[in-house]
């Protein structure tokens, strides 16, 4: 794989540009993203998501959790503003036979997944793909309470796609568990401690109880139950750690204040107490999810 970091920087404000954000985007998708599995499952599983299921995903990332509705008969539509190049790979994995002209379209021929697959930048205007009836679940798989302000974004972006869903439709929401659940979270410290406050930089926070349900309520939604769910981050070595945490953006503003050097450096201090004897990575967690309803 591709280095996911430039190691020369000439300043703290050119280490933010040097970044390569295909690479960091690359590492997300082979690296980080499988540690969330589990809680797509559980969900999907108690949602029974199947070939009546029209989903909208949500900061889809590259798109592994559209793939796996997918190949449960779903029908599903993947937004994500904010990373082109974790948009790009989720093409790759959905519409790997349509044209880069065509990329939001409903294009190839093989797999469901194919057909069934819509990917965008922006919110569509309608359910188009869905058969026009609106979608049926609405998630944000993307987990909240690692970010300060993180929930006040995710508010946002309901507001806009609410309007999509049918009346009765599911919507998720996901979390970090409780801290001391979280065997990450004492890594996560590290961005915390090298960011610079004085920018007022988007550092990680620890988790509250009520994050979900505080979305949930600006939203309008009502809640219908919610679970947690055991998603250990577990990685063949050191380097594969440190490359699939860099991959979250959780230690960008911790790269801007110092350089990513640093952060690698520390970073890896930080995960020291988490290798085995066989120098693996292994740090159990907990996500919530909350499942509200649209009125």
């Amino acid at each position: 794989m591709t280095p996911t970091l430039v190691r020369q920087h000439t300043s703290h404000a050119d280490s933010a540009a040097r970044v390569d954000p295909s690479a960091r985007a690359r590492d997300w998708s082979e690296i980080q993203e499988r540690m969330l599995v589990p809680l797509y499952e559980a969900v999907y599983d108690r949602l029974d998501v199947g070939p009546a299921t029209r989903l909208l995903g949500l900061r889809c990332g590259s798109g592994l959790a559209l793939l796996m509705a997918a190949s449960r008969g779903a029908a599903v539509t993947g937004v994500d503003s904010a990373s082109p190049e974790r948009l790009a790979l989720a093409r790759e994995r959905l519409l790997p036979d349509t044209p880069p002209g065509r990329a939001g379209s409903r294009g190839g021929s093989g797999t469901r997944a194919r057909t069934t697959a819509r990917l965008v930048a922006d919110l569509p205007a309608d359910a188009a793909g869905t058969d026009h009836a609106g979608y049926t679940l609405v998630t944000a798989f993307e987990p909240i309470g690692g970010l300060a302000g993180d929930s006040e974004g995710l508010g946002e972006l309901l507001a806009d796609a609410l309007p999509l869903a049918g009346s009765g439709a599911a919507v998720v929401l996901a979390g970090w568990g409780p801290p001391e659940r979280c065997a990450t979270s004492s890594v996560l410290r590290v961005a915390t401690k090298l960011a610079d406050p004085v920018c007022g930089a988007r550092t990680w926070r620890p988790s509250r109880r009520d994050d979900l349900e505080e979305v949930a309520a600006r939203a309008g939604l009502k809640p219908d139950g919610s679970g947690r769910v055991a998603c250990p981050f577990g990685y063949a070595g050191l380097d594969s750690a440190v490359r699939g945490l860099l991959s979250t953006g959780l230690f960008d503003a911790a790269i801007t204040a110092t350089d990513a050097k640093q952060v690698d450096k520390e970073l890896a201090e930080a995960l020291h107490p988490h290798r085995r004897p066989d120098g693996t990575v292994w740090m159990p967690n907990v996500f919530r999810y909350l499942i509200a309803r649209v009125p």
